[in-house]
């Protein structure tokens, strides 16, 4: 007898990230890929499980990772096992290994493919998206976080509750400069003009340069080089949804890797504090939180232990707008 969407545990359906279906008696598989980043290897597993138990096909999510529509719930446990060697693979938390993964409710962490492959890429983001994979994952909680190499910003970070925008702080060597004036032009063909012309030498102005490294990638003598230590813009708490979508507001510029993990690790204790008892399975924005509570208790949560370098710049109190669904 076919199995019955009534007939199992629906919290513990979600929760090991299977997916309700419109066909009746079905499911769909969601398989995490930290980063968008996946070994070929584990692309033919998932394969084997979409002929051997799905309809044959596969979806890309728009996070990055996949799902395997088209399988029975009586299969749900042989599907579990089938994903383990994946799971195993890619080194993703388990609470209970044989269970499949172990939520579902902080989604899959995304990012560009950043410096490994792009030339305007100041950092690499697989690793860091991995990074926090492994410091946030497995939780229930509805936390969406986000990466791009460089403020080109092509993984769309300003719509998640953590946009992480890569930044690095230009290096200038006089000597190898042969004045060609290819960084001036390019600073204010494809990012803010923060270079210029002063007295045949090349001046950056601190206070306008994003720290897209537009002037490393288009210098053809190699006189602007990216910074050794990494740098990132944070932003905060942008969302879509059915209530007020919105775009994430600065919070930080100039921050360091450790900083930012702590501080989503920390979001976590204030989530768990304050997200409302009405909740449906404990999945509620962020922003919708500090929204009842005021961004400065938000504040107080999320940099605690945090030790921020001296080159940062924190915007001290943010406002966010965006389109309430409910007014014209």
């Amino acid at each position: 007898m076919d199995t019955s969407i009534r007939d199992i545990d629906k919290k513990k359906f979600k929760k090991y990230a299977f997916r309700y279906s419109k066909e009746r008696g079905e499911t769909a598989a969601r398989i995490r890929i930290p980063g968008g980043h996946i070994e070929y290897e584990n692309l033919e597993r998932i394969a084997k499980i979409a002929e051997k138990y799905g309809n044959g096909t596969i979806h890309v999510s728009l996070r990055q990772g996949v799902e395997v529509p088209g399988i029975p719930l009586e299969k749900m446990e042989d599907v579990k096992a089938e994903l383990q060697p994946i799971i195993d693979s890619m080194n993703i938390n388990q609470d209970n290994p044989g269970e499949g993964y172990s939520a579902s409710g902080t989604r899959n962490v995304m990012a560009c493919i950043g410096k490994r492959v792009c030339p305007f890429g100041c950092y690499d983001t697989t690793a860091l998206a991995q990074r926090i994979e492994k410091a946030i994952f497995p939780h229930d909680l509805h936390v969406k976080v986000a990466m791009t190499g460089c403020s080109n910003d092509c993984a769309k970070v300003r719509m998640h509750d953590f946009g992480i925008i890569g930044m690095t702080e230009p290096q200038y060597n006089k000597g190898r400069c042969v004045n060609c004036g290819a960084c001036v032009k390019w600073c204010q063909k494809r990012s803010v003009g923060a270079l210029e012309v002063v007295n045949g030498k090349i001046k950056r102005d601190p206070k306008k340069c994003v720290g897209c490294g537009v002037c490393v990638a288009y210098c053809p003598t190699r006189a602007w080089s990216r910074s050794k230590e990494h740098y990132f813009r944070l932003t905060l708490l942008g969302r879509t949804g059915k209530k007020n979508p919105r775009l994430a507001e600065d919070y930080m510029k100039w921050v360091d890797e450790d900083s930012i993990v702590k501080i989503i690790k920390n979001s976590y204790d204030y989530c768990e504090k304050y997200i409302s008892p009405e909740a449906p399975d404990r999945k509620e924005h962020i922003g919708y939180i500090v929204d009842r509570t005021g961004f400065e208790e938000f504040e107080k949560y999320i940099l605690r232990d945090v030790e921020l370098g001296e080159k940062v710049e924190k915007n001290p109190r943010l406002y966010w707008g965006g389109k309430h669904y409910d007014r014209w």
